[in-house]
């Protein structure tokens, strides 16, 4: 079960692409201490936990978050194997008290930058218009000396996709070695835009088995969560989507969504309850497609790499199509591209290392990346 508390929708930047609302509310105190008791009554016992500290820029408030992680960990029913702690930041904020936290806690922390100053620049900027790469690659570098390793992860667009491949050998070059690469999908992608995505992640796979074999692993999201959906053959029960279920995110004022990604301003579009009041999922059907004859779209229907793909995926619906079951034709060609690249770098590296390629993308976290 996955929990996203929005502990604060105050930002420092202003991000082109960003689908969260800003102003100054953080979550109070007591309602956190709520949606704390209301996650773990709702979680049976022994099931991960996974709560997630996000905004805004999460450590705008960070006494909160220490706050906020005391309620979690004082909790009767905390577990220190069962329960994860995870924060997401813009990586402009950056201390030896964060170090601390997240090293005494063992919080999985991540920062967002999609890549070398030309790229990051052009969409993440201060509020002034200035740019905030040089910012985040020292917060990046301070927080691998600190912390050892650190995830990352690249939003890339139809102005930016090409340098895909750059911003890998970019993170690679600072001792970044979890890359996340993620898709704007509300981005205006074109059949052109694409028809280039094959070459572009095989040129990211060409740096993944480079890594390999100078005996330097990299875990790329792009790659290796397909690899091991192919050991796996496909996805399983339960894994898919399960915003509204499985996860849900808390915004300041007590509101429930299905996922942090459909939060938006807050007005409440997607909005399922609130903490102090009725829950109510079927809600989602609202933005459901209609549908014909009860049927699956015809593409996805007949596609043979259907168990491979992340159709499923509501947010990345929405954002592209309108809708949570309706799957958009960039999702379709990233995930094809996606799944033949894994499949080529698999193929390419067990012939060449043997046991010890397949000993590393049938273990841990490659399998749990999905």
């Amino acid at each position: 079960m996955k929990y996203t508390l929005f502990v604060t929708r105050q930002c420092n930047l202003r991000c082109d692409y960003c689908y969260i609302g800003k102003d100054i509310s953080a979550m109070p105190l007591e309602l956190a201490r709520r949606v704390v008791d209301y996650a773990y009554a709702r979680t049976p016992p022994g099931e991960q936990m996974d709560f997630v500290f996000f905004g805004g820029e999460p450590l705008l408030e960070f006494d909160r978050v220490r706050d906020i992680t005391a309620l979690i960990e004082q909790h009767p029913r905390f577990d220190p194997i069962a329960v994860q702690l995870t924060l997401v930041s813009n990586g402009t904020i950056f201390s030896d008290d964060i170090a601390d936290y997240v090293r005494e806690h063992n919080v999985a922390f991540g920062i967002s930058c999609d890549g070398p100053p030309e790229v990051h620049d052009r969409f993440r900027r201060y509020r002034s218009g200035k740019g905030s790469a040089a910012t985040v690659e020292e917060t990046i570098r301070d927080a691998i000396d600190a912390l050892g390793q650190l995830m990352v992860n690249a939003v890339y667009r139809p102005e930016t996709v090409d340098a895909l491949p750059d911003t890998v050998a970019y993170f690679s070059s600072l001792g970044v070695r979890q890359i996340y690469l993620t898709p704007d999908y509300s981005a205006p992608w074109t059949p052109a835009h694409r028809r280039l995505l094959g070459d572009i992640y095989r040129a990211v796979g060409a740096h993944y088995k480079d890594y390999y074999r100078a005996d330097d692993p990299h875990f790329i999201s792009l790659i290796d969560s397909k690899i091991a959906l192919l050991l796996r053959g496909g996805y399983q029960p339960g894994e898919r989507c399960s915003m509204g279920r499985g996860e849900l995110a808390f915004t300041p004022d007590g509101g429930i969504y299905p996922c942090e990604r459909l939060v938006g301003d807050g007005g409440g579009a997607h909005r399922i309850g609130h903490i102090d009041g009725a829950f109510a999922p079927q809600l989602m059907q609202c933005h459901h497609a209609p549908k014909v004859d009860g049927a699956e779209a015809a593409p996805c229907a007949e596609c043979g790499i259907k168990p491979y793909c992340m159709n499923w995926c509501g947010c990345s619906n929405y954002f592209a199509s309108g809708y949570y079951d309706r799957v958009s034709t960039l999702l379709c060609a990233s995930e094809r591209a996606a799944i033949e690249c894994a499949a080529e770098v698999y193929r390419t590296l067990e012939a060449e290392l043997g046991d010890m390629f397949f000993d590393h993308a049938s273990g841990s976290p490659l399998m749990n990346s999905i």
